[in-house]
């Protein structure tokens, strides 16, 4: 494959350092969260940083699955993913992450959402570097069509 892009960042500190990125764009806190034993503090943490790199990428591979379904690229006006990033342990120390990623498309019904969603599972980086290493479950919002 060409290498279109190479994004680079560094972390200092571990859990509660700091994350940068080599053009500093990204220059942020780390915080352990109250769940894990943490204080909670002001900065972001490794799940919410993939949690916003996976919903942006999926969202973005939508676009290439509904022209691969045959549908009008307007089915995703206004439409949103959320994507939820589950840290997991089993003692004592075997650790793990599961992944909701769930679409909001007013422009769709279930079943053409959820279709969407699948053709989008096959293309998205994200989800093939996932892919039979963490489960992954794929969801559709419930909500009122626009007129």
């Amino acid at each position: 494959m060409q290498r279109l892009y190479t994004a680079e960042a560094t972390a200092y500190g571990a859990r509660t350092g700091a994350v940068v990125t080599s053009d500093e764009k990204l220059d942020l806190a780390l915080s352990l969260p109250a769940d894990m034993g943490g204080d909670d503090g002001p900065g972001t943490n490794p799940e919410q940083l993939f949690a916003a790199g996976y919903a942006a990428c999926f969202h973005s591979a939508m676009r290439h699955a509904v022209r691969e379904l045959g549908l009008s690229p307007k089915v995703l006006e206004g439409s949103h993913v959320t994507a939820r990033v589950t840290f997991l342990k089993e003692p004592p120390m075997d650790f793990g992450l599961a992944v909701e990623l769930e679409l909001t498309a007013r422009a769709m019904d279930p079943e053409q959402a959820l279709q969407v969603m699948e053709m989008t599972h096959q293309i998205c980086p994200y989800s093939k570097a996932t892919m039979g290493n963490i489960e992954v479950q794929l969801l559709v919002a419930q909500a009122a069509p626009v007129d």
